[in-house]
């Protein structure tokens, strides 16, 4: 008999919950036919059966969150064949043992991406940190109780630990909704912000009374962030906390937030320097769809340079956009309104839209800052 244990599915991911299964036990399967469907905090995944056989065993329902590298299902059959993908080219390995000695970038390769973030936030050496994840790599809560130990010993530099979390009481009639897919992972990545990002806020406003075409705000806060890119570079690029530097990128891979029945998802807009208003339309509204019908692909939830935030669709002016790391920008965009503006000494009505931009100030200057939004703004004002 074999277990087929659940891969990293992508980006390191802790866990994924089961939606479906494909099969049940006594079932004969053949490689690549379907097994399971399951929504990680990324996207929904359908995993393939990886073996000729027997189905012998599920380890899981559905609605089941199961941790990487926990057993999955086992199969009456010879080997594995193949391998199962995971994160971008690397082969899924079933069980992970690490050696008794290992160097500080071993270390780093085997703990989960959350783990080693809290770790250089509370400057530990993760080859002092015993594994404990099912998977067999350092985990957050590993690292956590090292940090924990480290404080208590008057490690220098060390925060003090924080006692454990005890769960809420239910109120009569209330409900619990654990946060799951979409939700956990805009929880993890707001934890995330709160606990490495220097944040600091502008806003103002751009007048927009002159367009000749009214709508389509997409396409136009784009252009101008765009714009904003050529004069002021540093705030398209990531932050490497590590080695306290920060990369300037000379694309730009735009992440825009999409409000969906299931939570926020942020799927991302490839190289918008190179395309054009009407194929940036067609983009955005096959991400949109995507994302309301929760098959956004992993590939296009990775990697952004920059962020936008066009919250105004909904209501709202002014903001504090959340930027997620490694990324070191946030543009959001307020409801739109006729505000009382003094022109020629006479006050009358112009449309203008509420502008946001947050920004790491670890890397981000000030002037730098002002002077991006100041770009974004004298693009939005041309009349087309």
């Amino acid at each position: 008999m074999s277990t087929f244990k659940l891969p990293d599915l992508g980006e390191g991911l802790a866990e994924a919950e089961i939606l479906e299964w494909h099969v049940k036990p006594g079932d004969h399967v053949t490689v690549d036919q379907p097994m399971v469907s399951v929504e990680t905090a990324k996207a929904v995944v359908d995993v393939p059966v990886p073996v000729n056989g027997t189905v012998v065993a599920l380890h899981g329902a559905v609605g089941d969150i199961i941790a990487t590298g926990a057993p999955l299902i086992d199969f009456d059959s010879g080997t594995v064949v193949g391998t199962m993908p995971i994160g971008r080219e690397e082969p899924f390995v079933e069980s992970v043992t690490l050696p008794a000695s290992r160097t500080q970038d071993d270390a780093r390769l085997q703990a989960l991406p959350i783990a080693r973030a809290v770790a250089r936030h509370l400057q530990l050496d993760l080859r002092n940190v015993a594994p404990s994840h099912p998977s067999g790599r350092i985990g957050l809560d590993d690292v956590l109780a090292a940090g924990g130990a480290a404080s208590a010993a008057g490690a220098p530099g060390a925060p003090r630990s924080n006692p454990p979390l005890s769960p809420l009481p239910l109120p009569e009639g209330a409900t619990l909704e654990p946060l799951r897919g979409t939700r956990r992972a805009m929880a993890d990545s707001m934890a995330m912000s709160r606990d490495q990002v220097a944040g600091s806020t502008v806003c103002d406003d751009a007048d927009i009374h002159g367009w000749t075409v009214r709508g389509d705000y997409m396409p136009r806060l784009i252009r101008a962030l765009i714009a904003a890119c050529t004069v002021e570079p540093a705030l398209n690029a990531w932050y490497d906390a590590a080695a306290k530097s920060r990369v300037l990128l000379g694309h730009i891979d735009l992440a825009i937030a999409v409000d969906t029945p299931g939570g926020l998802t942020v799927p991302v807009l490839r190289d918008i320097r190179s395309q054009t208003p009407a194929a940036l339309r067609a983009a955005i509204a096959a991400l949109k769809e995507a994302a309301r019908r929760r098959s956004t692909a992993a590939a296009d939830l990775n990697d952004f340079t920059l962020m936008l935030s066009n919250f105004g669709t909904l209501a709202g002016r002014y903001g504090i956009p959340l930027v997620v790391p490694p990324a070191v920008a946030i543009l959001g965009a307020g409801k739109v309104r006729e505000d009382a503006v003094v022109v020629g000494g006479s006050v009358v009505a112009h449309r203008r839209v509420p502008l946001s931009l947050s920004f790491d100030h670890r890397c981000v200057t000030g002037g730098e800052a002002c002077r991006f939004l100041a770009a974004v703004i004298k693009d939005l004002e041309k009349a087309e």
